[in-house]
């Protein structure tokens, strides 16, 4: 495996690359790598070659208050890990080389990036947009990777490319859990023990809607109560929000009726978590994938 830490060469090993290549594949991510990120990793193998596995904590997605300098950095343990699952390149810039002086471009996707995720941390969104972007421009790849936990940005991006006509598709993979329930997550090991079992809340919370829907609720108000009973059960949890939300569009519906997603972001102790199930139409029922 090569590691590369500027564009110019990136670009140009992509380049070479792709001549050959039955596909490119990049895996975006900002290090700290677990099961979910191997599991993206083993999926771009299986649909590419070359992959290019990105590492970069993305400060333009970083609000003042949050954890930038105190997100986890494990370089050297990623990049073994890499090596071992067989990547062809690891793409690792400093924020310099990703945004020199004089950098002043954003790139916000109107109408998705507000809500939610982005009403909570705002201009998360437009940090996130902008960098893979950039990583986009600079790799060139076919398919790019990302995690089903990340609900909302894996629809922004999806609109990003559709509206800016790229090239990449987007593969968006299946989120992964520990045997508890909780889904991985870069930031879970900012969790005290306490803390840990405490995050459990969340999948037990979608759990009970899966239950509720299997049972015959569709009434979002129902729904959101049977997640929010869980999660307020729970003294170490603190709800910042739970929505059910159309697919495409993520705005509020009131009655299950099409795809639909149910969205949860708490703080256990002092650490920001989200978690998704997907709910979509299937035969005269709805399936939960959670």
């Amino acid at each position: 495996m090569e590691t590369i830490h500027t564009i110019e060469w990136m670009k140009q090993v992509a380049r070479d690359a792709r001549v050959n290549a039955r596909g490119l594949g990049l895996v975006p991510t900002m290090g700290a790598l677990h099961e979910g990120h191997f599991s993206l990793i083993r999926e771009a193998r299986a649909q590419c070659s070359p992959v290019v596995v990105s590492i970069f904590v993305n400060p333009k997605q970083f609000g003042p208050s949050e954890d930038f300098q105190k997100y986890p950095r494990t370089l050297d343990f990623d990049r073994a890990a890499l090596e071992n699952l067989g990547v062809d390149y690891l793409f690792a810039p400093t924020p310099e080389e990703m945004y020199p002086s004089g950098f002043r471009t954003s790139v916000v996707v109107e109408g998705l990036s507000d809500r939610l995720e982005g009403r909570s941390r705002p201009g998360h969104f437009g940090g996130v947009s902008t960098v893979v972007l950039k990583l986009f421009e600079i790799v060139r790849p076919s398919i790019a990777f990302f995690g089903r936990k990340d609900a909302q940005q894996a629809r922004i991006l999806r609109q990003m490319a559709t509206d800016l006509n790229l090239d990449t598709q987007l593969a968006i993979c299946p989120i992964v859990r520990e045997q508890d329930g909780v889904a991985l997550s870069s930031r879970n090991a900012y969790l005290s023990a306490a803390e840990r079992r405490a995050a459990t809340a969340l999948h037990r919370s979608l759990e009970a809607v899966s239950a509720a829907i299997t049972a015959g609720e569709h009434d979002a108000l129902r729904l959101l109560e049977a997640a929010r009973r869980v999660l307020t059960a729970e003294p170490g949890v603190k709800l910042d929000y739970a929505e059910l939300v159309d697919a495409d569009s993520f705005e509020q519906v009131p009655v299950l009726r099409r795809a639909c997603y149910m969205l949860l972001a708490a703080i256990v102790g002092n650490t920001r978590l989200i978690d998704n199930a997907f709910i979509e139409p299937k035969a005269d029922s709805f399936r939960v994938s959670v």
